[in-house]
């Protein structure tokens, strides 16, 4: 039987994977560093947080994850081409000590077993929402493309020096980096204004983490983004994650099937809820599991850990995938 790590591997690869990769499975998940010490989130039903960027968010319970809080009051940039004046990037750099407890936590983990894997968000073009609110934002793109440009590249220049500290003490194998460029309909911006906006950012960030011993990149964007998986290639995006059923995700294996693997196909929103039922779970995964094969293809929840908003859910739908490993691998 091949490890958790080998049969990711053999599924990303197109080789002979002997069952399906469970969800996260191959991930430990590294969530904490001396910058996230710093950089306050809130738990489910925690209100007006305010993080190292200024940013406030809040988690209402029942929803599957935080969000900025964007009235008047509480947005860090109103203004676009003022942007220098409001937007102030939390320092990364800290003292070899303090980086030794998560060191120690990482040397724990498998590597034979496990991609040890480094888990950051938000990305590029949420953080540029974050700080904008998100109208104010996909307007800027046409009204102020110069400033949102300075923008995008100031937060790219603080994602490497962020991705400098990360290689250096914690040498993971994977990046899990989220960024959700999309709703369950479409994409947030046209394909080619992400190409001009965002494709060089992502480019530069990927690029340096792979150059630096990162074996695997790991996109989470649940979300529509099927127009968007070339420049996902091209940025070196080894698995998307958060794919939904919206986007034709046996269509995408197959054209796309052997430069990046889809992870997903079964969306929150379907069996996360509160009347969720065994039977419901079930089908859903096989639905999804025989629709999508057993090459390059992981089969999800969309949310972006491992991790349900009711409990119970992400723990039945690993049950139900370990059953359909026993029927497609033969």
């Amino acid at each position: 039987m091949l490890t958790k790590r080998q049969n990711l591997i053999e599924t990303i690869r197109g080789g002979t994977p002997d069952r399906y990769v469970n969800q996260y499975e191959a991930f430990a998940m590294l969530i904490g560093n001396p910058f996230s010490a710093r950089n306050p989130a809130p738990k489910p039903g925690e209100h007006n947080v305010v993080n190292a960027w200024g940013i406030t968010k809040s988690w209402p319970e029942g929803t599957p994850g935080a969000f900025p809080v964007h009235d008047a009051a509480h947005i860090v940039c109103p203004d676009i081409t003022e942007w220098k004046k409001t937007v102030h990037a939390p320092n990364v750099v800290f003292p070899a000590e303090e980086w030794e407890p998560y060191i120690e936590q990482m040397e724990k983990i498998d590597r034979k077993e496990y991609f040890v894997t480094q888990f950051v968000a938000p990305g590029i073009f949420e953080q540029c929402h974050y700080l904008q609110e998100i109208q104010n934002c996909l307007i800027n793109f046409y009204e102020e493309p110069e400033a949102m440009h300075e923008l995008i590249d100031y937060l790219t220049e603080w994602e490497l020096q962020y991705a400098e500290q990360i290689c250096k003490y914690l040498k993971p194998d994977a990046l899990f980096h989220h960024d959700d460029w999309g709703s369950q309909q479409s994409t947030f911006i046209s394909p080619a204004m992400f190409e001009e906006f965002f494709l060089p950012a992502y480019k530069k960030v990927y690029g340096y983490y792979k150059d630096h011993g990162v074996e695997l990149i790991v996109h989470h964007s649940d979300s529509y983004a099927a127009t968007l998986v070339p420049y996902m290639i091209e940025m070196g995006i080894d698995i998307w994650q958060g794919v939904m059923n919206t986007n034709n995700i046996p269509e995408l294996i197959k054209k796309y099937g052997g430069q990046i693997t889809f992870m997903g196909g079964i969306d929150s929103a379907t069996v996360d809820r509160p009347d969720w039922t065994r039977e419901m779970v079930a089908a859903e995964v096989r639905k999804t599991c025989e629709n999508c094969g057993t090459k390059y293809f992981i089969p999800n929840t969309s949310q972006g850990l491992a991790i349900s908003t009711y409990p119970g859910v992400y723990e039945a739908v690993s049950e139900e995938i370990d059953k359909m490993s026993r029927e497609l691998f033969q």
